[in-house]
C-alpha cells in the first residue's frame, strides 16, 4: 500500500482553498489542480509498505513523543522551486515550533523503521497545482502578488493520520488508515 504521514484540513479552510484554486484556475491552462478533497499537510511521505510495516509504522507513531496540540494558520502563496521554473504552486502553513518538532520527531522514528531521511528541510506547505512543464507562470505570478496577504484560516492540529494513496487514472484517491491523536501520544508519557 503507498503511504503518508499528514495532518488533515477542516472544512471551512478546504473551501477556502477551493475558492483560491477557482479564482486562479483560468490563468494557467497546464496546470494540474489538486482537488480540494485532497489537500492535506504533509509530514512524511513512505511510498509502497507491505501490512506488517503498517503495523510497524503505527506502533512507533503512538510512541513518536509528547506533543500538545497546537495551532497553524493557513495563508500566502508561492512556487516550488521558484516562480521562474515553478513546479508546484503552494499555500503557505506558519505554524508554532510544535509542527517542525512534530516532522522532526516523525522523520527520526521512520529513518529507525528504514525509510529514507528527506533531503530537503520541512518547508511546511499545502499544494494547490503542478505544473508539468516548469516555465514562468506570469498571470499566476501576477495574480498571486496581488492576493498574498490571503488568509484561508487558522486550526488547532490535536490529530495526524496514516494514509493510504491509491493512484487512480482520476487522480490519486486518499484515505485514512489510522488516526494518532496528540493528546493521546502526550498521555502515554
Amino acid at each position: 500500500m503507498r503511504t503518508f504521514i499528514a495532518i488533515d484540513l477542516p472544512d471551512p479552510v478546504r473551501a477556502a482553498l477551493a475558492k483560491a484554486q477557482e479564482s486562479f484556475r483560468g490563468l494557467c491552462s497546464d496546470a494540474r489542480w489538486t482537488r480540494p478533497e485532497g489537500i492535506h499537510l504533509t509530514l512524511k511521505f513512505l511510498g509502497e509498505i507491505s501490512g506488517a510495516q503498517v503495523a510497524q509504522v503505527s506502533e512507533v507513531l503512538l510512541k513518536a513523543g509528547s506533543f500538545a496540540p497546537f495551532s497553524v494558520e493557513i495563508a500566502g502563496f508561492g512556487f516550488f522551486p521558484s516562480a521562474k521554473r515553478p513546479r508546484v504552486f503552494w499555500t503557505g502553513v506558519a505554524a508554532s515550533h510544535a509542527l517542525t518538532e512534530l516532522a522532526a520527531s516523525i522523520e527520526t522514528q521512520m529513518e529507525k523503521l528504514g525509510f529514507a531521511r528527506e533531503e530537503r528541510g520541512f518547508s511546511p506547505h499545502l499544494t494547490l497545482a503542478r505544473f508539468k512543464d516548469p516555465r514562468p507562470q506570469p498571470e499566476l505570478s501576477s495574480a498571486v502578488a496581488a492576493a498574498a496577504a490571503s488568509l484561508f484560516g487558522k486550526f488547532e492540529v490535536s490529530e495526524f493520520f496514516l494514509f493510504e494513496s491509491k493512484l487512480s487514472a482520476h487522480g490519486a484517491q486518499y484515505g485514512k488508515v489510522m488516526s494518532f491523536q496528540l493528546a493521546k501520544i502526550m498521555n502515554r508519557g
